[in-house]
């Protein structure tokens, strides 16, 4: 074991204990039904404007996040966390290319709120950065709340064992793995060969390396990635989604308004529900049900009994 794993390991153990730790002196937190492990925040309305639509990703945020027991469930004091958006494609928020910018400035805001250190936003982008970065927008929202922002440096990648069955080990970005939380934030869109780019492929950003290799295989390479880097909060931006000629887009004929923000812990059941903002049925995208038949989380999210609030 490297020493960069062994502290990995060290830190998800640790975590671990303080999670124990909580059920044994909260007897009620011991109780899983008493848990909300999933919200969907839905808004009334589906505003034109400019404003209108920031003002929307921003209280529908807040609200899924809240109805999931709050940013403080998830960021404790001095804690450093990395939000990772979609940031991959040199589109504007309107095309629906990228996570809508004012979701993750409002998560960003939540951490800080939330006590905090260090709020980090970064990807590693298809097209590149010094573009995808300002035209998605997250860039300079994220920076206006607090964030750093960084282009990822290349030496930083270590390579760690996934132990995966596609991906036995890979390129991996190390400062997102040593963040004390990791925070997923994709959006629901259309993948001409996955079926759906959802929470688990959106994990791809952590990933250095000939990704295009992946492509052979995403129904195993994506829940291998959900299984190793398993983010503490996934938060699914369905402001503006994009169920067709996804992932890059660009056409605004193809971008569907769902106003819509879920939320939650567990990955399997956050990507089925995104399929359903695409019209797609979950059962049809294979990685989607590998990740279940794994047991990483269910696809039946209604079994979660999601809290749902019309904002």
């Amino acid at each position: 074991m490297t020493e960069l794993s062994r502290r990995i390991f060290l830190k998800r153990v640790a975590l671990a204990g303080v999670g124990l730790q909580a059920g044994f002196l909260n007897p009620g937190l011991a109780k899983s039904s008493t848990i909300p492990k999933m919200s969907i925040a839905k808004y009334r309305t589906s505003p034109e404007e400019a404003e209108g639509v920031a003002e929307e990703a921003a209280r529908l945020t807040r609200q899924a996040i809240q109805d999931l027991g709050g940013m403080s469930r998830f960021v404790s004091k001095d804690q450093v966390v990395w939000v990772k958006p979609n940031i991959a494609w040199d589109r504007t928020p309107e095309q629906a290319g990228n996570t809508n910018p004012d979701v993750v400035a409002t998560i960003i805001t939540m951490c800080f709120e939330a006590g905090a250190k260090e709020v980090i936003v970064g990807d590693n982008p298809c097209n590149a950065g010094e573009r995808t970065y300002p035209n998605s927008r997250i860039q300079p929202f994220a920076e206006k709340a607090g964030a750093r922002v960084v282009q990822l440096d290349r030496r930083k990648y270590k390579k760690m064992a996934l132990k995966g069955k596609a991906l036995k080990e890979w390129e991996i970005y190390a400062d997102m793995m040593e963040a004390d939380v990791f925070i997923n934030v994709p959006i629901a869109k259309h993948h001409s060969l996955a079926g759906a780019t959802l929470g688990m492929k959106n994990l791809m950003g952590v990933c250095g390396g000939s990704r295009n290799r992946f492509h052979q295989d995403l129904t195993n390479v994506l829940p291998d990635l959900a299984a190793f880097v398993k983010p503490k909060l996934t938060v699914l931006d369905g402001i503006r989604v994009l169920p067709v000629n996804g992932p890059v887009g660009g056409n605004l004929d193809d971008v569907k308004r769902k106003d819509t923000i879920a939320a939650g812990m567990d990955q399997v059941a956050i990507d089925a529900f995104g399929a359903t903002l695409l019209d797609m049925e979950p059962k049809k995208i294979a990685h989607i049900v590998e990740a279940a038949n794994r047991g990483l989380g269910t696809m039946d999210f209604t079994s979660l009994s999601p809290v749902e609030s019309l904002v």
